[in-house]
């Protein structure tokens, strides 16, 4: 039995969209970020920080969408989603595995102080401004190194699917047309028949209510 605990358009997403490329079968189980749902006892004793994703796998409980994708690449190796130890795009794999988690952590910072804070709090704007900036400059940073249609010299590999999400949730706070190989790069991602398939089933997001939030000005 595999069961995938999930909240649309989260991180969640990552290990979805690994399950479809792997061909595994598994059943979801959905919550909402607003209502609570993942404050219950019944979800903490499963995440301990009250996140997801969490996995459900074969008797075990997993949860950090890195380490899960690490996980599943490893238990099903015939997937060939990971380059194994020895390998020459190994090292690269891993960098590019966390790198996909610096995206994230400013995202998710960007999320809290634009769509989570509520009023009458009003974000700080050097802190948004700052986050912004970090942001763009990470993207940019792969702008400049990305030479082909994945990170890899091998191929498609689970780091596309760690820091492609990152970059579709970026077009809530940064211009993505400043990175026209990403673009590229991320309409390749999005052609595979697997990403369709996540997303056929990833739910309707309630995370966001805007299309783009802009750094806000000072006083406003």
């Amino acid at each position: 039995m595999i069961r995938l605990h999930h909240v649309p358009l989260a991180r969640s997403f990552r290990v979805l969209w690994l399950m479809e490329e792997m061909g595994l079968e598994y059943e979801l189980a959905y919550y909402s970020i607003r209502d609570g749902s993942m404050r219950a006892p019944e979800f903490l004793a499963l995440s301990p920080a009250g996140r997801v994703p969490v996995l459900e796998h074969e008797g075990n409980v997993w949860f950090e969408s890195g380490a899960i994708v690490q996980m599943l690449c490893e238990t099903y190796p015939q997937a060939g989603l990971m380059p194994p130890p020895g390998h020459p795009d190994r090292a690269r794999f891993l960098e590019m595995l966390h790198y996909a988690e610096t995206v994230g952590s400013l995202l998710e910072n960007l999320n809290l102080n634009l769509v989570f804070l509520r009023p009458p709090a009003t974000p700080s704007v050097p802190v948004v401004k700052l986050l912004n900036a970090r942001l763009r400059a990470s993207l940019a940073a792969m702008e400049g190194r990305l030479t082909g249609d994945h990170l890899l010299p091998s191929g498609f590999s689970a780091a596309d699917i760690m820091f492609g999400y990152g970059f579709e949730l970026a077009r809530y706070y940064v211009d993505l047309d400043q990175y026209p190989r990403l673009v590229a790069y991320w309409e390749g991602l999005r052609a595979r028949a697997a990403y369709a398939r996540a997303k056929a089933r990833d739910g309707e997001q309630d995370i966001y209510a805007r299309a783009f939030y802009p750094v806000p000005e000072e006083g406003a």
